[in-house]
């Protein structure tokens, strides 16, 4: 059936029913709790990120308070501790982050006008991860056990036992919970971004949205896996009382110093970028123009990434580093002034060239615009060693930090909230309401951080609950404190307009005028989203192709029915969007939340040490993910192929480097990488900090032996699998079978050979640090080893059960992608800790 066939109203009635039936939104609470829809998900996802940020605001406002006025008692200082941990981490954590991942789960389908992401089941998870891992975090303070080290968590504090207690366990397990979704976002977000644009979006023809938040998602592959690595040794040295940073045994408080940082600093990037991206949106819409410079505002959010990574040792300058590690550091800190200067430089260009028409996003946006620059400027002061050794852990810092985070990150997104609730919700929030709470948030930042400059700069430290009166910083901090009860009552009205907006009328479609997909949208539209996916030809489509909106609506172009009343959407190439295949998406499942629940239960219940029940939870989860593929992904479809329109046909099964299957396993395999490497960097870190490493009494270590029989076995298993693939490709599935069976096999051997390394030779882990990293990289390697039985054996039992053949072997492909991965992980492993003693 072609386009064109679609002008029949009774046809285009009849397709618009099919839609509805496929994507009618399940009814009950308990069918809601299983929605994989991302519109909905998203939705449920920004609710709780605010709900955490308004928790977080309400400790800092207790904080604030205490402040007020020198030798308050309204809290004590045990308590103080748990309110500023507590409200950096959630705030980093659990409200920066994860809001700007729930926006694009919202945004991003009608952005690249898809019907739904790749793995909706995976943003499903993700969520229920969250809300799991924060509410047992926040809720700690309720029973006074909430960690009070610090957002940062720097040992050895916090890793004696007899120092801090049962709250780092929940900081740092919790936490890491929460990390697992903020990845599993990033995966949905890169292979949605790379592979569900409509056709004919090539990338420089992409949203200026989806490019940062591509770039942002890549930077949180690279940025929360060290900080995994970190939680890791943490939690070892807590729990089995390895030295990893006890440096009495060897170990070194700066490892975590410098993996937290790794992690830490390009956070600060991950949550600003995301505000530029809004900014990308809404300023052209209110210039009335294209933005200017596309290919510079894409190069300086590249460049600001890749700098991001260079610049962790400024949050050390005062730990003693070397003066050349000092003047590098400095520079590149400096350096990443350039890039952010470009985008900020381009959006005032635009404003400047177009017809501006001043609105309620766009004041938000210049007004945290002007709030960042201030933040920026005190950026370069403490990018100076010399100024930063002055301003350290004092108040200055708190105003600078503050400054950025407010003006980058929490002033942007109410700009993009008054932006966007139209399409969200079809109702406009109050104008009035939205400038008066601007006012006052915008004044009260002021005067709550910008006295913090003038505190800082007499002496007062940060994360004091209470200060003596000859200081003369009461004027300071009371003014502070208004500024902050002057800051809460303008989100106050904020969250009153929220509340109003139900009762207000529809509001029309498109009411910016916008030239951008997702304006596609409509007040009254059903839940399966636009009517057909788009033939682009422009980065404004809704401005420059004529009559796009009613060849939209009338299903002109692509995928305008569900015939086989099922979700699904176009999958097309990476560079220029070419379209390749039709995939069916997931649908409304029970099984995101028991695998988050069950996943849940390992961290929180390691948490209170009972081992054997967090494994029970261990293989329930194992259990919730079998279940899952076997019966989520690689379907073979009823048919091979089906029409989309414009006398194309498209395959409705593909496999290899041009699914997004294939692309899930290799990102989240890139993110596994660069955990691992955290580890390796800890293990050359020791080597470099301490002359003695390894000790001459433990110089031997595991010895070469059986290092080097795990990985001629490791690297046999996956030239087995290789092996499978290829033969099971040219139709030869016996011996594909049996191949599979060789790599089981190998791969169970290969992980007796690894523990027979340090085990024969009795190292143990909780004399040195030498032996707790060597055992620490030994597990880490005979786990991947099980993992890569496990799924040998899960492509196995495809192939027996005939959900799996040679036209139809995207399992065996994504496993043989695994397998690289654990190839180089053992490679690098057994060689680091068989080899290098010896060559040292």
């Amino acid at each position: 059936m072609s386009l064109h066939d679609q002008d029949d109203p009774a046809l285009r009635a009849a397709q618009e029913e099919r839609l509805r039936a496929v994507w009618k939104p399940p009814s009950g609470l308990f069918l809601r709790w299983t929605d994989c829809n991302n519109d909905r998900v998203g939705v449920w996802y920004v609710l709780t990120a605010f709900a955490f940020m308004l928790f977080a605001g309400v400790l800092a406002l207790i904080m604030r308070t205490q402040l007020a006025v020198p030798d308050n008692d309204l809290v004590s200082a045990g308590t103080f501790n748990q309110l500023f941990t507590l409200h950096g981490s959630m705030m980093m954590f659990l409200f920066a982050v994860p809001m700007f991942e729930a926006v694009s789960i919202i945004l991003l389908p009608q952005l690249l006008g898809a019907r739904d992401l790749p793995f909706p089941r995976l943003s499903a998870f993700g969520y229920w991860s969250f809300l799991l891992g924060g509410v047992f975090v926040g809720g700690s303070i309720f029973f006074n056990a909430a960690p009070d080290g610090g957002w940062f968590m720097y040992p050895p504090l916090t890793t004696r036992t007899d120092l801090s207690g049962l709250g780092a366990d929940i900081w740092m397990l919790g936490l890491s919970f929460i990390e697992v979704s903020s990845v599993a976002a990033a995966v949905e977000l890169i292979v949605g971004v790379l592979k569900c644009r409509p056709p004919g979006m090539r990338l420089n023809l992409m949203p200026l949205y989806a490019w940062y938040m591509l770039v942002v998602a890549v930077m949180i592959l690279f940025a929360f896996p060290p900080l995994i690595a970190g939680d890791i040794l943490f939690e070892m040295e807590r729990l089995l009382n390895w030295p990893f940073f006890d440096a009495s045994r060897g170990g070194d408080p700066l490892l975590w110093q410098h993996l937290f940082w790794i992690f830490g600093h390009p956070e600060v990037y991950i949550v600003f970028l995301p505000s530029i991206a809004l900014f990308a949106m809404l300023v052209p819409t209110f210039s009335n123009r294209h933005l200017l410079g596309y290919p510079w505002i894409v190069l300086a959010a590249v460049g600001t990434a890749f700098l991001s990574f260079g610049l962790w040792v400024h949050h050390m300058f005062t730990t003693g580093l070397p003066k050349i590690s000092l003047a590098f550091f400095s520079a590149a800190s400096e350096a990443v002034a350039i890039p952010t200067a470009v985008q900020i430089f381009v959006f005032i260009a635009t404003l400047w060239a177009g017809r501006v028409t001043w609105s309620t996003p766009l004041l938000y946006a210049t007004g945290s615009l002007a709030i960042f620059v201030i933040g920026g400027l005190t950026g370069v002061m403490v990018a100076v060693a010399p100024f930063d050794w002055q301003a350290h852990d004092t108040y200055f810092i708190v105003a600078h930090l503050h400054y950025v985070l407010i003006g980058g990150t929490l002033l942007p997104l109410f700009a993009g909230l008054y932006y966007y609730w139209p399409l969200i919700t079809g109702k406009r929030l109050s104008d009035r309401l939205g400038r008066i709470a601007f006012w006052m948030l915008f004044v009260g930042a002021n005067l709550t951080f910008f006295p913090m400059h003038f505190s800082g700069l007499m002496g007062m430290p940060r994360r004091v609950f209470t200060y003596p009166e000859e200081l003369g910083l009461g004027g300071l901090n009371m003014a502070s404190t208004l500024g902050a009860w002057l800051f809460a009552a303008g989100v106050a009205v904020i969250c009153v307009d929220l509340c109003l907006s139900p009762r207000r009328a529809k509001a029309q479609r498109n009411p910016w005028g916008a030239g951008t997909l997702e304006w596609l949208a409509h007040p009254d539209d059903e839940d399966w989203g636009i009517r057909s996916i788009p033939l682009i030809e422009s980065r404004y489509p809704i401005w420059d192709q004529k009559d796009f909106v009613q060849k939209v609506d009338e299903g002109r172009f692509f995928l305008p029915d569900a015939e086989e009343g099922r979700r699904e959407t176009i999958v097309t190439t990476v560079l220029d969007a070419r379209p390749l295949a039709v995939i069916r998406l997931g649908t409304p499942s029970v099984i995101p939340i028991l695998t988050a629940l069950s996943l849940g239960g390992v961290f929180i219940l390691t948490t209170y040490h009972l081992y054997w029940a967090a494994l029970v939870c261990a293989v329930a989860t194992l259990a919730c993910a079998i279940w899952w593929l076997w019966t989520g992904t690689a379907e073979i479809p009823e048919k091979p192929c089906k029409p989309i329109g414009h006398g194309i046909e498209l395959p409705l099964y593909i496999s290899g480097p041009a699914a997004p299957g294939w692309w899930a396993m290799f990102i989240t395999m890139m993110a596994d990488a660069t955990a691992f490497s955290g580890l390796v960097f800890g293990y050359y870190f020791f080597w470099t900090r301490h002359a003695d490493f390894p000790p001459m009494a433990m110089a031997d270590g595991p010895g070469m032996y059986w290092p080097m029989v795990a990985l001629v076995l490791g690297v046999a298993s996956w030239l087995a699998t290789i092996a499978a693939l290829e033969v099971h490709a040219r139709g030869d599935v016996g011996i594909a079978r049996l191949l599979l069976m060789l790599g089981i096999a190998t791969s169970l051997a290969g992980i007796a050979a690894g523990l027979a390394g340090p085990w024969t030779h009795g190292m143990d882990p909780e004399n040195h640090s030498y032996p707790a990293i060597v055992w620490t990289l030994t597990v880490w390697t005979v786990a991947h080893a099980g993992i890569a039985a496990i799924m040998q054996s899960y492509a196995l039992a495809r192939s027996i059960a005939r959900r799996m053949d040679p036209q139809h072997d995207a399992d065996i492909r994504n496993v043989t992608v695994y397998m690289h991965f654990f190839a180089l992980t053992a490679i690098v492993a057994y060689a680091t800790i068989g080899l290098f003693p010896s060559l040292s």
